[in-house]
């Protein structure tokens, strides 16, 4: 067994064989997966054991993080909540609130076998226009599920207080752009402060995910349109559920745009939607009305652009757990160029 950072196999493997109830765990492999910039995955399998045995471990950041950060709790909350509901989510297997087991808490969940889409889509999968429209229905009505949970009913009403959350979400996020600022950005500074002057009035309060976009899921390799598993909830709370929608447009370049901020360029492909045809088949699925659109793609842009500085600040204290974040500061003024577009200008 080597050493994994954040996720010693010498630790990891005697703990599960307690906390799952089997010895099997007492030995095991532990494999960081290297996709997500955020709270650490691994994959642990027991010695021996095939891939239909691993598990999956989440953990936080393995340097200092910011207050209300990384929070294990609400995530494995979250998921446990959901499971049952037309939202797919992974089965929760274990809680750890013990610091001093790695560190930090975790949890453990089963492992959820899909299609993961990042940079491109894998070989066979989802080749024809139709089909990668089909998948980002898919997506949306996902999206629009999970707005439609009740939140009281599966136990979340106090997951997060959605009376002043837009207020509360700017200033969030240019606290943390304050914490984190790799130099001087005025242009950021002047759209947190816009942000703040124009707060829409919120028209419904649901669970948010906070991050939802096309790599924070597992697709059915068969069925495109057909999500197995959202992962990544970190940021999910009750509040607006527009500032999904806002944030999903970050993640979402179209054919022939290179707007110098793109995770990844997939969507530009023939066959998937445009941003506004993926608004109007939520507004069709949910009712919602998207007149105040423009507001939540600026402040989407805004908090991508915190999101980055908060990355970078951690790879230069060296708490990535060897990410490679080449490139990422690039990312900070034209974001916030996007954000200022779309706000003052409305461009979507």
């Amino acid at each position: 067994m080597t050493t994994t950072v954040g996720a010693d196999p010498a630790v990891v493997g005697p703990y599960l064989a307690e906390a799952l109830g089997g010895q099997k765990w007492r030995s095991v492999r532990v494999e960081l997966i290297t996709a997500g910039m955020s709270n650490l995955t691994y994959v642990v399998t027991p010695e021996g054991g095939s891939d239909a045995d691993a598990v999956i471990l989440r953990r936080p950041p393995t340097g200092a993080v910011l207050a209300t950060a990384h929070d294990m709790v609400r995530e494995h909350r979250v998921i446990s909540a959901l499971a049952g509901t037309p939202v797919p989510v992974p089965r929760t297997l274990h809680l750890a609130t013990d610091a001093a087991v790695l560190g930090a808490p975790f949890y453990v969940m089963e492992r959820v076998v899909g299609v993961h889409v990042v940079q491109e889509l894998p070989p066979g999968f989802a080749e024809q226009p139709a089909e990668r429209r089909a998948l980002a229905s898919g997506l949306m009505d996902v999206l629009a599920d999970l707005h439609s949970v009740d939140a009281a009913a599966v136990g979340l009403a106090d997951f997060g207080r959605p009376e002043g959350f837009l207020q509360r979400q700017v200033r969030r996020w240019t606290t943390q752009w304050d914490a984190t600022r790799d130099t001087d950005r005025p242009a950021m500074d002047a759209l947190a402060a816009r942000l703040a002057a124009t707060v829409p009035a919120t028209q419904r309060s649901g669970i948010t995910h906070g991050d939802f976009r096309l790599d924070n899921c597992l697709l059915d390799p068969d069925t495109p349109g057909a999500v197995r598993a959202v992962l990544d909830w970190e940021m999910s709370t009750l509040g607006d559920p527009l500032t999904d929608l806002g944030m999903l447009f970050v993640y979402w370049p179209q054919a022939g745009e290179d707007r110098g901020v793109a995770i990844s360029p997939v969507t530009t492909l023939p066959g998937f939607p445009t941003r506004l045809e993926l608004a109007e088949r939520y507004a069709a699925r949910t009712g919602a009305d998207l007149t105040d659109l423009r507001w939540y793609v600026g402040f989407a842009y805004f908090k991508f652009a915190a999101i980055v500085a908060g990355i970078v600040a951690r790879s230069a204290a060296g708490a990535m757990a060897g990410k490679d974040t080449t490139g990422y500061a690039d990312k900070i003024d034209p974001c916030v160029e996007l954000g200022r577009a779309a706000l003052e200008d409305g461009a979507l």
